[in-house]
């Protein structure tokens, strides 16, 4: 559902972009991170909640799926009443959840955009998605996917490529799992770049490094900034570089003495407000 304009043909009304992911305590990653992103990228932020996690810069010490129930639930509300114009799913834990997040889903009008960040693991290194729900994931969500976002070792886990560093061949692989396009991003890589791959074959968006900047949550906020860009109506290819580009500012500007371990990303450049 695209945005449209109002009566008068005067404005075109904000789009509405749903996030289905985890909360994150501490506010760098999740959920919080993905209300950031939609909010620099010119979007009304909705939410489905799918697990709450204990967190914070160091690390994450417990988390709970909420009941697949309550997930649909905040899906179908949100749905009827403002309508969904970009989907951004991210932590997805157990095969319970996947199982209601692709029911959920199924709500949703066909045509409508889907971007799946395949978390698996947290910055600090906790495992967030149960290793023998990924078969579910691979089977209920990413055929729905419009894009899905893996990094380098997601992308490894998804086709059990181990060892390998060729970031297209990659992310061909995890595009014969169903999805119309995969971005396999660039953090872990020493280039940087982000190599896309889709029907047209493949493409590198390359970016700068920022290694004085903080990471925590550059992964949520570059897969909520693509379905953001995708809800405003630009294609994949012109959204995945602008995404880039927002991550990259994010990461640029983030908050390092946020904590003790690895900072949030600042997508709302809020360090610069608080300057002034």
């Amino acid at each position: 559902m695209a945005a449209e304009a109002n009566s008068e043909g005067s404005q075109r009304r904000v789009p509405a972009v749903l996030s289905i992911a985890g909360s994150d305590s501490g506010g760098g990653a999740g959920i919080q991170a993905d209300l950031k992103a939609f909010a620099r990228c010119g979007v009304h932020g909705m939410t489905a909640i799918t697990a709450i996690t204990a967190q914070n810069t160091l690390g994450v010490s417990r988390f709970t799926p909420i009941e697949p129930e309550m997930i649909v639930e905040q899906v179908r509300m949100v749905a009827e009443d403002i309508g969904v114009d970009a989907v951004k799913v991210g932590m997805l834990a157990d095969e319970t959840t996947i199982g209601a997040v692709a029911e959920a889903l199924a709500l949703l009008p066909d045509g409508v955009p889907v971007v799946v960040d395949p978390v698996m693991v947290s910055e600090s290194g906790s495992v967030l998605l149960a290793p023998e729900a990924r078969a579910a994931l691979v089977g209920r969500i990413l055929p729905r996917a419009t894009v899905t976002t893996p990094n380098l070792p997601e992308a490894r886990a998804l086709t059990g490529l181990e060892g390998e560093d060729d970031q297209a061949k990659l992310g061909a692989a995890v595009r014969e799992l169903g999805p119309e396009a995969v971005i396999v991003t660039g953090g872990h890589t020493d280039e940087g770049a982000d190599v896309l791959v889709d029907a047209e074959g493949e493409l590198r968006i390359p970016g700068p490094r920022h290694p004085d900047g903080a990471a925590h949550g550059s992964g949520c906020t570059h897969s909520s900034a693509l379905a953001a860009f995708l809800a405003h109506g630009f294609d994949v290819r012109e959204a995945a570089r602008r995404a880039r580009e927002v991550a990259s500012e994010a990461v640029a500007n983030g908050l390092r003495e946020i904590g003790q371990g690895a900072g949030p990303v600042d997508a709302l450049n809020v360090a610069a407000r608080a300057r002034d």
